[in-house]
């Protein structure tokens, strides 16, 4: 083979004549079709091999499907994410589609920015982690694209959602913070102001969980707003320390919000849980860290992930079957961050 030959791609045709059979015949073993002999689809595979030939995903996509399934992340450094991603490709390994991943950075214009892309790729479905566009764009984008929908409490006729009930999970972290006598019990939120958001986002929703719960516990409510990052846990913290009076526990709404949190109050001298009992939101890996042990609300990432993947293979298979919603029950890991306050 010269060199010009070695820089062009492999097609299939190059592949039915390394095999010595017709063009139909190697069409036929690669979308696994029936008329195949076992004899025929060994010659096919063994030329596949020896000439490295990829299908053209283009081309697949102009036949109908790319087997690629787009993933919109609103932020890549929240540990809990990758146990969504992992029920994803769990579910996935043994088909034929492929996960790309894009980051939103959390904001409407970037995710439409996204969205737009994945579609104009000619990808299969999408699944969107807590998309923050307007419910009018989650309908468009799911009457041109098989879409499943994860963290965000809506409905809809278009498109699957995968969620965690999220006013239980907050309750059982302040129900579990005042069995231990804490009375005075902040909560750092992710600030949200949009009135659709605040009806359908996990933050906003976990935050008015805790509101409830702190009502029938006839404690006080204490929020901060700032964001579901580090940083905003930090500043958070910051602002909860700058009070007149202290609270004995923090609930952060997310792990890598606690993380911050940490952070803050290791700067200010304060131990945990011995002057402040800490629990966060997510049970990731870092919470569950030796030298952490955060108590954390366990919402199941991984079966979230394996939910969605299979809700949105079904969806492409069937566009017009009913629309599901799963909701899953959370429970809470308590480990040594929480503790009775200081007499």
């Amino acid at each position: 083979m010269d060199r010009a030959e070695s820089q062009r791609r492999v097609t299939i045709v190059d592949v039915a004549r390394h095999a010595g059979v017709s063009t139909t015949a190697a069409s036929k073993v690669l979308r696994n079709a029936y008329g195949a002999s076992p004899a025929m689809r060994e010659k096919v595979q063994r030329a596949i091999e020896e000439l490295g030939y990829r299908p053209y995903a283009a081309a697949r996509g102009l036949r109908g499907q790319t087997y690629t399934i787009g993933v919109m992340l609103p932020d890549i450094r929240n540990p809990f994410f990758p146990d969504i991603l992992d029920g994803l490709t769990d579910t996935l390994r043994d088909t034929d589609y492929h996960v790309l991943l894009g980051p939103s950075c959390d904001n409407e214009k970037d995710e439409g920015k996204l969205t737009d892309a994945m579609v104009d790729r000619g990808m299969d479905g999408l699944v969107l982690i807590a998309p923050v566009m307007s419910h009018s764009r989650l309908e468009r984008l799911a009457a041109t694209i098989p879409t499943v929908v994860v963290g965000r409490h809506s409905r809809s006729e278009h498109y699957d959602t995968v969620t965690d009930d999220d006013t239980v999970g907050a309750a059982l972290v302040v129900d579990h913070l005042a069995d231990l006598g804490h009375r005075r019990i902040a909560h750092i939120e992710h600030h949200e102001t949009d009135p659709a958001r605040l009806a359908e986002m996990p933050n906003a929703v976990r935050a008015d969980g805790y509101r409830k719960a702190m009502h029938a516990r006839g404690l006080e409510a204490d929020i901060v707003s700032t964001s579901y990052t580090q940083e905003g846990g930090y500043l958070g913290t910051q602002q909860i320390l700058a009070r007149a009076q202290r609270p004995t526990a923090i609930f952060a709404g997310a792990d890598i919000v606690a993380m911050g949190v940490l952070t803050a109050l290791s700067e200010a001298g304060l131990t945990v849980p011995e002057d402040v009992s800490l629990a966060g939101y997510d049970n990731t890996s870092f919470a569950a860290l030796g030298p952490i042990s955060l108590t954390s609300v366990d919402q199941a990432g991984h079966h979230i992930g394996t939910d969605a993947a299979r809700l949105l293979l079904e969806r492409i298979a069937d566009r017009n079957r009913p629309a599901s919603q799963v909701k899953l029950s959370p429970k809470l890991v308590p480990r040594r961050t929480t503790a009775p306050p200081r007499a």
